[in-house]
């Protein structure tokens, strides 16, 4: 279980702040009883680093436990600035470049998971003693219960946000939010504004793991690895060294068989749960064939008819073989969980159907930010498709590895459209391959897909890059697509 809490000031959580990851290095930061007492006079405040969504919220957290406090954001505009300025008008907000001066003399820096932990201001307040945490951090030392954290490249909105409606279903109040884009997701600390749950659901990304040093989760699982933010990250060691901190202090750990990524890196003599879309063992979660029919199954115990499922292809059977272990690993019982995933429809910008013009469906895969996701939608559709994929694809790379790309295209795509400022490089992928189109904007994306479609085949957006040259963020690119798609009919 999680750190239990009152209500005493944030500060008296970090007599030992842990270790804590810095970028590609890992620096290890212990703030002694001694160093908080000299940081904490009256002169001092704590600093939150970067605002947006989580910068709100750990100002709206420190707000409520009376707590002095400050910002600072490099852009001179950053979203919620307004918000910020008229929830906290007497709070200073510094914008701009980072003033070291700021830094070394806080209390405390609370880090958003945007900003990396090499940046120079803050790297002078590590070596200035400076204790350092993020929104996660906090959260894992003040709430009261049980928390399930899942982490990943793909997959982790779905396996949270059907592991919520799971819940739901058996009556069990939950709290759900972190790193999750949805309705009724929110930002870790505003959760604790609620009334107190039962559990606890949180996305985590690695950037919000790079901060947090004991998370203590009841449940804790990486999902799978592959290449992404490799802008951040030095390689993919140093990336998924930053995902094994979601084992720190786990009570019982969810493992995906098909990925040596999903492992802690100690081994684990008990509370360990596993999946996979191999042919189950006793006491394992898989995949298994009964009279020419593929059920997901529970050591002998066969649960749900992949058939009968809502999502579709390979890497969502292993989203919901994940929630179900984590169900497992609560004391849910397995019928009522998959009853719950016999009704999950998925998530909106997440291989979503969108319609279908002239006997061509459109696929709405924005979410699809790193060449994994894109790998797995691709053959996710291809495998059910009678015809062909015409795939959309581009945008900002963060400097991938696109290779893997290649073989899915070669079998499942007809043609691809690229958009954004990876066109080029990804153009060179498939040069020779399938006829490319490149496109100024999403309104060209979708007519030349159309063009190239044929009844029976599919139109997928799913970028395998992020979206911030051409859009706000994955949603508004995705409703875009579903707008030009919405003008053919």
């Amino acid at each position: 279980m999680a750190g239990t809490a009152g209500d005493s000031a944030i500060l008296d959580y970090y007599g030992d702040a842990g270790a804590v990851w810095s970028g590609y290095l890992e620096a290890a930061v212990v703030a002694t009883l001694g160093t908080l007492a000299s940081n904490s006079n009256s002169r001092k405040v704590s600093v939150i680093v970067g605002l947006g969504k989580t910068g709100l919220s750990c100002a709206r957290y420190l707000a409520a436990k009376g707590e002095d406090f400050m910002v600072v954001d490099s852009r001179l505009d950053p979203p919620g600035l307004d918000q910020m300025q008229n929830q906290f008008p007497h709070v200073k907000v510094e914008l701009g470049d980072f003033q070291v001066a700021t830094f070394v003399n806080a209390r405390l820096l609370i880090v958003s998971p945007g900003v990396s932990l090499d940046e120079e201001a803050i790297r002078s307040a590590i070596d200035a003693d400076v204790p350092i945490t993020g929104d996660i951090d906090i959260f894992s030392r003040v709430v009261n219960a049980p928390l399930v954290a899942v982490t990943g490249s793909n997959g982790k909105s779905t396996v949270v946000s059907l592991v919520a409606e799971i819940c739901q279903q058996a009556g069990i109040s939950f709290g759900l939010g972190g790193n999750l884009e949805a309705e009724h997701a929110f930002p870790a600390l505003d959760l604790l504004q609620e009334p107190d749950r039962e559990i606890y659901i949180l996305e985590l990304s690695s950037f919000q793991l790079e901060t947090t040093s004991e998370l203590g989760a009841e449940v804790a699982v990486i999902l799978n690895l592959s290449e992404d933010h490799m802008d951040r990250y030095s390689d993919l060691d140093a990336y998924l060294r930053a995902k094994q901190r979601i084992f720190n202090g786990a009570h019982k750990i969810v493992v995906n068989r098909d990925s040596d990524f999903s492992r802690p890196p100690s081994p684990v003599d008990e509370g360990m749960i596993e999946f996979g879309l191999q042919e189950p063992e006793p006491g394992v979660f898989g995949i298994r064939q009964v009279a020419g029919e593929e059920w997901l199954a529970y050591g002998d115990s066969n649960l749900v008819r992949t058939s009968s499922l809502k999502i579709f292809g390979k890497h969502n059977f292993s989203n919901v073989l994940a929630a179900m272990a984590i169900s497992e690993a609560l004391g849910v019982n397995l019928e009522l969980a998959a009853s719950a995933a016999e009704r999950f429809a998925g998530l909106p910008h997440r291989c979503q159907w969108v319609a279908q013009v002239d006997g061509v469906d459109f696929y709405n895969d924005s979410k699809g930010t790193n060449v994994g996701a894109t790998v797995a939608a691709v053959e996710g559709l291809g495998q059910k498709l009678s015809g062909k994929v015409v795939l959309i694809a581009g945008g900002v790379g963060k400097g991938a590895d696109f290779s893997p790309l290649h073989p899915v295209v070669k079998r499942y795509a007809s043609s691809v459209v690229l958009l954004g400022s990876a066109a080029t490089e990804l153009a060179g992928l498939f040069k020779g391959l399938v006829p490319v189109f490149c496109a100024g904007d999403m309104c060209e994306a979708v007519a030349a897909a159309r063009t190239e479609a044929e009844a029976g085949d599919a139109v997928l957006l799913s970028p395998a890059c992020a979206s911030f040259d051409m859009f706000d963020n994955f949603v508004h690119r995705g409703q875009q697509f579903i707008d030009e798609v919405g003008r053919l009919q």
